[in-house]
């Protein structure tokens, strides 16, 4: 008897895991995915991308507004999945839905658990500077993110990489892994290690105000900030008045006089910033409701002189 899956995740990150699971021919019992959203100037619904990808594949969905609501749990008993696959869903599971499937519920999280569990992992991995990351294939049990271990792959982080670049190579490593652990828990060669709880550090949603560039901040500290929330949600700082978004910074190092967030002369590197105890130079930014633009481009059409202050 094949075994079935039960697949449940909503955004990009979870696209590749969903087409391993098909590629590789497993039986996709349901796609369980977060409901159509309004979006846009417009606000007309879209749809999530792991519905649209299900879709395409032909795939039957299903997109409940809680799962906790009895008439989808009685809906997941009826399809009665040998596993559920979890990849950035987007709610807590319950103890009714985790205990439907007989081989139980697995989880693909993008860090090494026990660290930065929580819904953001990636952002504060590289909002604190990690040098390494990777993904946890875990067995789900109620608390958030606490379940045993089954696989575990570490990863080296380019100094130089963002949110964007690391989402898009964790997305493609948990893939490749969870179809090694999905292996291993049918075969039964696959045991879980519990996680150990001196370890654990946290990663909450991130808000508006975690997005704030702090220009007295050390330039490591604001050029990872930056990198974090590259190229979304996007760090933050007030130009003339205004939201100024910056995508791309790198620390200059040496000292400077200058006061925090106080502009230098532009460079071909790009436009220095004195922070504490050095500078950084942004070299991609977008202004409130304008286009995301190389520094250069953008200095063409908003003057800062030197001397003049972000923040």
């Amino acid at each position: 008897m094949q075994t079935s899956v039960m697949f449940m995740g909503t955004p990009e990150f979870a696209l590749p895991s969903l087409e391993r699971l098909a590629v590789n021919g497993w039986p996709i019992a349901a796609v369980v995915t977060q409901p159509d959203r309004p979006r846009g100037r417009g606000r007309s619904r879209i749809a999530p991308p792991v519905k649209s990808a299900a879709l395409r594949l032909g795939l039957p969905v299903l997109q409940p507004e809680r799962v906790r609501d009895p008439a989808f749990l009685d809906t997941c008993r009826a399809l009665a999945p040998d596993v559920i696959v979890v990849a950035a869903f987007g709610q807590i599971l319950p103890a009714a839905l985790l205990e439907i499937p007989r081989l139980g519920s697995i989880n693909v999280h993008p860090s090494l658990l026990p660290k930065y569990r929580g819904a953001a992992p990636m952002n504060w991995t590289l909002i604190r500077g990690e040098s390494v990351t990777g993904v946890t294939i875990m067995r789900m049990n109620e608390a958030m993110d606490a379940g045993d271990i089954l696989i575990q792959e570490e990863t080296a982080i380019d100094p130089r990489e963002d949110y964007g670049a690391l989402h898009d190579r964790l997305a493609i490593l948990g893939a490749g892994l969870l179809a090694r652990a999905l292996d291993g828990i049918v075969s039964g060669t696959l045991a879980g290690i519990p996680q150990n709880p001196s370890g654990v550090t946290f990663a909450p949603k991130i808000g508006r105000e975690d997005g704030l560039i702090r220009w007295d901040a050390p330039a490591d500290a604001v050029v990872n900030l930056i990198r974090g929330l590259s190229p979304t949600p996007g760090a933050w700082t007030r130009c003339a008045g205004k939201i100024l978004k910056v995508f791309r910074a790198e620390a200059l190092p040496g000292s400077v006089a200058d006061a925090p967030g106080t502009v230098g002369e532009a460079t071909p590197r790009g436009l220095p910033v004195a922070v504490r105890g050095g500078r950084v130079c942004l070299t991609e930014v977008q202004m409130e409701n304008k286009k995301r633009l190389p520094i250069w481009d953008f200095l063409r059409g908003q003057r800062l002189a030197p001397g003049s202050r972000l923040g």
